[in-house]
């Protein structure tokens, strides 16, 4: 299958300035799904995204999700070559599971994996 990019993330400290901002920059819209601002872009090309605010560090930050078949294989995999997770496989109620890794200088990624159809 691959694993291609399938969502994007925009970290903040207040949801509501960012969302203001990227909204009146590029004309997105946006939707409160619980404490994420879920971003159309308006395209059916590109990939969509959300904002929001962790409430904790990394407060300012973009990240790129991949889409894998197997979050804990592909962790482990990333280990192999000097990666770490940073946050390992959660639950997206309804939606499926994410992880974070970061490489071996310490940039993160995103994973994810849908739930099954």
């Amino acid at each position: 299958m691959g694993s291609p990019v399938v969502h994007f993330e925009i970290g903040c400290k207040d949801s509501d300035k960012a969302r203001d901002f990227y909204t009146g920059l590029f004309g997105w819209k946006t939707e409160k799904l619980g404490p994420a601002e879920m971003i159309s872009t308006g395209s059916e090309t590109g990939i969509q995204g959300h904002i929001t605010a962790l409430g904790h560090e990394p407060h300012n930050y973009v990240t790129v999700y991949a889409q894998v078949d197997d979050l804990a294989a592909t962790l482990e995999k990333a280990e192999s070559l000097g990666g770490k997770t940073v946050v390992p496989p959660t639950e997206v109620p309804e939606s499926g599971y994410f992880a974070w890794l970061s490489d071996p200088e310490g940039t993160i990624i995103g994973l994810w994996r849908p739930l099954e159809d």
